[in-house]
């Protein structure tokens, strides 16, 4: 037997074909394996810069946490310090504010067209009061209903009552409440020796005034906010008083504040008060803020805006938005947190914001005189913010603010208490108009810094 293998016959032809196959699949194999090295290269390349990364986080993982904090830290006490350093009058700050009302997003303040208010008069006619006459007590010898009537002198019931406030009794205080045609009320300013004197030059100024934007400071307290918003036709027709006592003068001028040879700075006249009344300086800021009507004898309008605030609003835009159109003679914003007397009156005991003693005499006697424990009067809330005042020097607003302001004297210098109060006793709840907290945020700025009042020692109360 043979071992041999036996092997087909091929031709030339063939022979040079399978060659040439060959060579393509060696060829194709080379570049295949060349490939897969360089692949696997990278691959490995990349393997090892993503292990290296991790080994890297392992080990220092809290440092990018730690940058992370520091960076997060940082802009967010950026964020806060550029909002306490934003001067109250920035654009940021004058972006109207809105509330859904019905489903419907709506501006909380809508103020008419710029154009519209250009239209306005300067002068107005008086709204219609039932009270036609206001007599100021400034005595023991009193005037009611046009006849002169002696009081007996009565014993002296709360020491806050002073030479300016004069010395109303309780009798007096019921009598105050009642609107007649002719009404009779204790109203400041009770003797030339009762303090709260102004310059005739300042007198002067301030009986030219219609339309009145006033704030105060006494005794240092706020910084002065510059209003901004109002029109050219607006600065012309309205007057802006600031009323400063001697010490809150003298701060301002070592703070690099003085005042023009107008005496003005910026649009602010600066009427400085000298010998004020008392020795609790929010109780002499009650004055300008309650007694406009006297202050600025030919005033139609005015606007009060407490020191902490800046109006950015045009005055003369805010009266038709808020007294005009509502055919109201005051306005005034709702409590942002309350909304009875009685739970007010609960909270500024526990925050130690009065004393407990007047707090309760003031409570008392509202309990004993039925004013009723409610939230609302309808359609007003029963609790009102008393930071910004709008009104028309009607004869009613007059003796309305008159007998406001004795009851601050009589019980607590807290006036969110007895505003309600006052309102109720005379019957006002209809020629109100108390606008929601948000359309007050969109009539001021208001900041919470404040420097400590230095109290006033020459006063007597």
């Amino acid at each position: 037997m043979s071992n041999s293998v036996s092997i087909p016959n091929i031709s030339d032809e063939e022979k040079g074909q399978e060659t040439n196959d060959d060579y393509v699949r060696r060829t194709r194999s080379k570049f295949r394996r060349i490939h897969n090295k360089l692949g696997h290269r990278h691959r490995t390349r990349n393997n090892w810069i993503f292990h290296g990364v991790v080994r890297k986080l392992r080990k220092w993982w809290t440092i990018p946490l730690v940058l992370l904090s520091a960076g997060l830290f940082v802009y967010e006490a950026s964020t806060i310090w550029k909002k306490f350093k934003e001067p109250p009058g920035s654009e940021r700050n004058t972006v109207p504010t809105t509330r859904i009302v019905h489903g419907v997003r709506e501006r909380c303040l809508k103020l008419s067209p710029p154009e519209y208010i250009k239209t306005l008069p300067s002068s107005f006619e008086k709204s219609a009061s039932p009270v036609k006459e206001i007599v100021y007590i400034t005595g023991i010898n009193s005037s009611f209903s046009g006849e002169k009537t002696t009081l007996l002198q009565q014993p002296f019931e709360v020491s806050r009552f002073n030479r300016f406030t004069g010395f109303q009794t309780f009798y007096e205080r019921n009598e105050s409440f009642k609107v007649d045609e002719i009404a009779s009320v204790h109203c400041g300013f009770y003797s030339e020796n009762g303090g709260f004197k102004v310059s005739d030059e300042d007198k002067s100024y301030m009986e030219t005034c219609q339309i009145v934007v006033s704030t105060c400071t006494f005794g240092g307290g706020y910084d002065l906010y510059q209003p901004i918003g109002m029109s050219k036709e607006t600065i012309r027709k309205v007057c802006y008083a600031a009323f400063w006592d001697e010490f809150t003068l003298k701060t301002k001028e070592l703070e690099g504040s003085h005042i023009d040879n107008d005496h003005m700075i910026g649009k602010w006249r600066i009427i400085v008060v000298r010998e004020l009344p008392f020795v609790d300086q929010r109780m002499n800021s009650k004055i300008p803020k309650m007694l406009g009507h006297r202050l600025f004898p030919r005033a139609r309008y005015s606007i009060w805006v407490d020191s902490k605030s800046q109006l950015h609003r045009d005055p003369v835009a805010v009266l038709e938005a808020l007294l005009w159109r509502t055919k109201s003679v005051l306005a005034i914003s709702e409590h942002g947190a309350r909304s009875s007397v009685y739970d007010e009156a609960l909270t500024i005991v526990q925050k130690n914001k009065e004393k407990t003693e007047e707090v309760d005499m003031q409570i008392t006697q509202y309990r004993m005189d039925g004013f009723p424990e409610v939230k609302r009067f309808l359609p007003i809330a029963a609790l009102a913010e008393a930071s910004i005042i709008v009104r028309d020097h009607t004869q009613l607003t007059n003796m309305f603010m008159c007998a406001w302001f004795n009851e601050v004297v009589r019980f607590t210098a807290h006036d969110q208490l007895s505003f309600p109060y006052v309102m109720w006793r005379m019957g006002m709840l209809k020629d109100i108009n108390m606008y929601p907290v948000c359309t007050r945020r969109d009539l001021v700025n208001t900041t919470g810094h404040k420097r400590q009042e230095k109290p006033n020692t020459d006063g007597d109360v």
